[in-house]
């Protein structure tokens, strides 16, 4: 074995690989939660870009695990039709694994799906603190 062999399963999951686990967390989600969220566009990305952290008052690139971009099926209108960019959500591969490494109570996979739904949350326009109320009632 060579140390490359005895490293391999020690290296941190690439971004494909958070794509697969982010695919695995949306196809388990029920189905009609899945066909409301409609065509959401999801993204792996190492960090949140300089221009969303500044956008959003965040120094740290650490602290934003993921992020809602578009606007919320609560404030469409039949005028946006073709007209807007599509929603999408983001997970950052970076911050997710240090959170993950921190807390050491949660399997990679359930983090990755925390930070996914909560981010559909902010698709079907829920607050941080809806999500958060529904997470504590759960």
């Amino acid at each position: 074995m060579t140390w490359t062999d005895r490293l391999a399963p020690s290296l941190a999951p690439s971004l494909d690989d958070f794509a697969a686990l982010a695919k695995a967390a949306f196809d388990a989600l029920p189905e009609d939660f899945r066909r409301l969220t409609g065509d959401v566009v999801f993204r792996i990305d190492d960090f949140a870009t300089d221009e969303v952290l500044g956008s959003l008052g965040i120094e740290d690139p650490f602290e934003l695990t993921g992020l809602y971009q578009g606007v919320d099926l609560s404030r469409r209108s039949v005028l946006d039709v073709g007209g807007t960019q599509p929603s999408m959500v983001f997970l950052y591969r970076r911050p997710i694994l240090d959170e993950w490494c921190e807390r050491g109570d949660v399997t990679l996979g359930e983090l990755v799906e925390h930070v996914l739904v909560h981010e559909i949350g902010h698709h079907f326009g829920l607050s941080d603190d809806d999500i958060h109320r529904i997470e504590d009632e759960a």
